[in-house]
């Protein structure tokens, strides 16, 4: 955002951009959260899952690329002269070489041979703790002089708690300062709440009755996937959290996939399609908050700029109409897929 914003463009289209490609990312990534739960909320492999998800995701990330690209090539967006003032400011108070990019090779490497993804994150996070030790000495040496001389205290501080720099340059500043764990506490708390409502819809038997309203009558492959999108807009929508709508989801549609022949990776598909992709365009959605706060941008503002969020669940739609990648299975099949995650 703050490169952006000093190259002269929209902040909405800078949001926008940052957010489809970080969504394009989480959707395929072995790492994400919510590509787990997809899965496994659906008992589908979780690589699986990912290779199905390549076939809407690619093309609604493609379409993105090349909006974004002729909006930086046609729309006149002067370069601000705190551009040069950033970058020297980069370059006198951090050290920059490629040899920083080690670490985010290592976790690719680590996604590649498929180590389990708890201790990736794990190992992740351990590398990127070192590594402020070993590429950035002075900053690392200003960390442990405000935390008292404890190397221990200076880590646990950063990761916990937000950090601050004062070089007198407030966009600058700006740029590089987190906020950490404590940053994400009203985050955190609207999950929770989302969570409670979510689990008072399942125990009332609330959910139950509209599971069988929305899918006693499907039995077409198209009105059955369009009903999942729809669904997980409405649960986005309902609940404020991502998660919980994954696995709710997956328990409405679970029966009806199976029922008329279709995949649970054709579910699980749909899910991320539906729910993970546009939690961010939801105000109240745990992710929506999230965005708005860490980009500095409302989420009516950058809503319409974010092309991958609302390309993927009409790329769904498309690929269900059209019945490209598509396949039935009996249910024999899906009873021993299921049972085989399970």
């Amino acid at each position: 955002m703050g490169i952006g914003t000093v190259l002269g463009f929209s902040q909405a289209w800078i949001a926008g951009a940052v957010i489809s490609g970080a969504y394009f990312g989480d959707k395929v990534s072995p790492l994400s959260d919510t590509t787990v739960v997809a899965s496994s909320a659906c008992g589908v492999n979780l690589f699986k899952h990912i290779r199905y998800l390549m076939l809407t995701s690619v093309p609604a990330m493609l379409v993105a690329m090349a909006v974004y690209g002729f909006v930086g090539l046609t729309v006149d967006a002067p370069a601000r002269i705190e551009s040069m003032e950033i970058l020297s400011h980069l370059e006198s108070n951090f050290n920059i070489t490629p040899w920083t990019l080690v670490i985010p090779l290592l976790t690719v490497g680590l996604i590649v041979v498929r180590v389990n993804t708890t201790l990736t994150l794990a190992l992740s996070s351990v590398m990127g703790c070192i590594g402020v030790f070993v590429f950035q000495p002075a900053l690392a040496a200003d960390l442990v002089g405000r935390a008292g001389g404890s190397v221990f205290q200076a880590i646990v501080a950063f990761i916990w708690d937000a950090t601050s720099f004062s070089t007198g340059y407030e966009l600058f500043d700006s740029l590089v300062g987190t906020s950490g764990i404590l940053g994400m506490t009203s985050t955190i708390a609207l999950v929770l709440s989302a969570m409670i409502f979510g689990m008072v819809m399942i125990g009332t038997g609330m959910l139950a009755s509209i599971t069988r309203a929305i899918t006693s009558r499907l039995s077409r492959r198209f009105p059955i996937i369009a009903s999942t999108v729809a669904g997980g807009l409405f649960l986005n929508s309902c609940t404020a959290d991502q998660y919980l709508s994954l696995i709710i989801g997956g328990n409405m549609f679970r029966d009806a996939y199976r029922r008329t022949g279709m995949e649970a990776r054709l579910l699980s598909r749909t899910l991320e399609d539906s729910v993970s992709v546009t939690s961010v365009l939801i105000p109240w959605n745990s992710c929506g908050v999230t965005h708005s706060a860490v980009l500095g941008v409302s989420t009516v503002v950058y809503f319409p700029f974010c092309i991958f969020n609302y390309m993927s669940p009409i790329m769904t739609l498309l690929f269900a109409y059209t019945g490209l990648g598509i396949r039935k299975v009996t249910a024999r099949q899906a009873l021993r897929a299921t049972s085989v995650q399970a």
